[in-house]
């Protein structure tokens, strides 16, 4: 379906997710379904006369929320077809099922529970785990919004997708894209491999810059227009990724890579994105 879901509760970060959903969901001529959840018990029919007037107050100022966030999106991007559901449940297993058929699930960084300290919030780091299509978590609008996508490379078949998705996404913005491989250890060729205790560092440079080039190779025949950066930085996955999300537009991770346990769901350099970013972050999941 044609369509992003996002995550509101009325609070600022989830309306800042809001505005960049709403931009986003332009971008790809797609619609945009917000969506507020709220406890179970306010859809249940009360027996008690007091509890059914405390029901209708929380659900009218549920609706107001859904409303507030449907006419921002509006506001924003006039002509933009927008829809609203106030819906009970768990906040991050409703997302998760709305993004069954959506192009993205967009959430804020953290939301109205969220400590005034709390970096992400739960709800957001458990979309990003659970859910099985793109999840972008936004937080404070950038220095440039405008700024380059960035993408992780670790030349895994589970970060093809975060490939694909980063050249779709900087061609939609008419943005430059910059592909960054972090290398601390020479790059594995298979699942257990053994890693040498010493290593000539030019060679295996070389290797990376070889493994980041084919890697790319496929998708920017696909995407001719866009302009491509690469490189391969010396250094952990994670402090080079947050260093280059400064002042960019948008960092796109996969959910796991080559360090990643099957069964895991979001690895640690998704995880440490989350956390440390200074853009908004989609995680992609792949089939690796």
């Amino acid at each position: 379906m044609n369509r992003i879901v996002v995550g509101d509760d009325g609070s600022e970060p989830s309306l800042l997710a809001v505005d960049w959903a709403a931009d986003e969901a332009a971008r790809r001529g797609a619609s945009l379904h917000v969506v507020y959840v709220v406890t179970p018990w306010l859809f249940d029919v009360p027996t008690d006369p007091g509890a059914a007037q405390v029901r209708e107050q929380l659900l009218d100022g549920g609706r107001d929320i859904v409303e507030l966030g449907v006419e921002r999106a509006r506001g924003r991007v006039p002509g933009l077809e927008v829809t609203g559901e106030q819906t009970g449940g768990q906040p991050a297993k409703v997302l998760v099922e709305r993004g069954r058929d959506a192009l993205m699930v967009v959430t804020g960084s953290r939301g109205s529970g969220g400590l005034s300290g709390l970096l992400l919030g739960s709800v957001a780091m458990q979309v990003a785990t659970h859910a099985t299509c793109p999840v972008v978590v936004t937080r404070a609008p950038s220095a440039d919004a405008r700024g380059d996508v960035v993408v992780g490379v670790d030349g895994s078949p589970a970060g093809a997708g975060a490939i694909g998705f980063a050249f779709e996404e900087a061609a939609l913005r008419g943005a430059r894209l910059r592909a960054v491989a972090a290398w601390s250890h020479p790059v594995p060729s298979g699942r257990g491999d053994m890693q040498p205790l010493v290593y000539d560092h030019a060679l295996v440079a070389a290797e990376e810059e070889r493994v980041l080039s084919e890697s790319l190779a496929g998708w920017w025949a696909k995407y001719p227009d866009v302009d491509l950066v690469s490189e391969a930085v010396h250094g952990g996955a994670a402090r080079v990724l947050a260093g280059a999300s400064v002042n960019a537009g948008l960092l796109v991770v996969g959910s796991r890579g080559h360090g990643g346990f099957a069964g895991l769901l979001l690895g640690s350099v998704g995880h440490a994105m989350l956390l440390r970013a200074h853009c908004p972050v989609a995680i992609v999941r792949g089939r690796g």
